[in-house]
């Protein structure tokens, strides 16, 4: 990762969360992607993030093959002793850049301006699946709370429309600025991406525009909010830090999810310990809280006819998923969830 400063004469102040919670705005917290970054300066910091792709025939190394040619290939590649020799083919790597606009330190409020470990986490998975699957070609895909839009700038390599939803005009202008940044990256697809404001508080669906405000243009057009019930993936990253917000979170991927098509979530999330006086010990409160919303499928199954929303979690093993992004240390605090929502 390459860093820039990029000079800004109109630095925002950032917004206070929509929930009212009484944060302390001038307390900055710093994403352990920035260390050894400057963390005195105000002004946002241009990252270029270089993301090695797999050959193509990685990609097509499930296809069967007949039995013949297997045989054929087989008796050409043994050698003088007889033993099988394993042919490999030149691979020609490719690489993509994206150019990432970010804070290097920001309020709580305003943690979307920065680049954060479990993010990355979930872009080594997507490209993943992206290159040994066609799992997410053409997809309508929905991210909640994208910050700065790496994740679905990044998917949109391959699908058909991605969304990419936050909260305040800051964070939403610094994503849509990114977007414009790497519009090259999807340009051959003819992919949709919109920047559109989703505030979990207010939960789903979101208002429609009806008269000119400012931040207009990241308003919904009641089609788009139909497109978006109709996706098959959401995403989500670091978004489990604090319990309201994790409560409100639920509640809308409860209505978002049992709207239109079936709908799997993958969501990454790095636990955070504090010292809880309650408990005497340090804990992972807000991982706590996240879990209390999961259950194994069985366990929905038994709480069908309760009405209850219910959440089937998987826990992904990273240990199956290569490190593409070598610009960050995963750790052992970040995980990767599959979760549907069963009604």
């Amino acid at each position: 990762m390459e860093n820039e400063r990029l000079s800004s004469a109109d630095d925002e102040n950032p917004s206070k969360p929509a929930n009212g919670e009484d944060y302390n705005d001038h307390e900055l917290v710093m994403s352990e992607v920035h260390l050894g970054c400057p963390p005195n300066f105000s002004s946002p910091y241009i990252s270029h993030f270089t993301f090695p792709l797999p050959p193509p025939e990685v990609k097509t190394q499930s296809i069967a093959v007949n039995v013949e040619e297997k045989l054929s290939r087989q008796m050409m590649s043994l050698d003088e002793d007889g033993d099988l020799v394993l042919t490999r083919r030149t691979k020609q790597s490719k690489n993509v850049r994206m150019t990432i606009q970010h804070s290097i330190t920001s309020s709580i409020p305003s943690v979307g301006l920065q680049v954060w470990k479990a993010e990355l986490v979930l872009a080594d998975f997507l490209l993943h699946s992206m290159f040994s699957s066609s799992d997410f070609d053409g997809v309508v895909a929905v991210e909640l709370g994208a910050g700065t839009g790496l994740l679905g700038i990044l998917l949109a390599r391959v699908a058909k429309t991605v969304f990419l939803t936050d909260h305040g005009e800051e964070v939403l202008k610094n994503c849509a600025l990114n977007v414009h940044l790497n519009s090259e990256i999807f340009k051959e697809h003819a992919t949709s991406v919109f920047v559109r404001e989703v505030d979990w508080i207010n939960s789903w669906p979101p208002e429609v525009e009806q008269c000119h405000s400012s931040d207009e243009r990241f308003s919904w057009t009641p089609s788009e909010i139909g497109e978006a019930e109709g996706a098959s993936l959401l995403l989500a990253a670091d978004v489990i830090y604090n319990d309201d917000l994790t409560d409100a979170l639920f509640d809308t991927l409860q209505k978002l999810m049992s709207r239109g098509s079936t709908k799997v979530l993958y969501l990454a999330l790095e636990k955070r310990y504090n010292f809880s006086l309650n408990d005497l010990d340090v804990v992972a409160n807000g991982y706590s809280r996240f879990k209390s919303y999961l259950r194994d499928d069985t366990e929905c199954r038994s709480l069908e006819n309760s009405k209850l929303p219910c959440f089937v979690g998987k826990l992904i093993d990273l240990t199956e998923i290569p490190q593409y992004v070598r610009e960050y240390d995963r750790g052992n605090d970040v995980e990767i969830w599959q979760i549907r929502y069963i009604s």
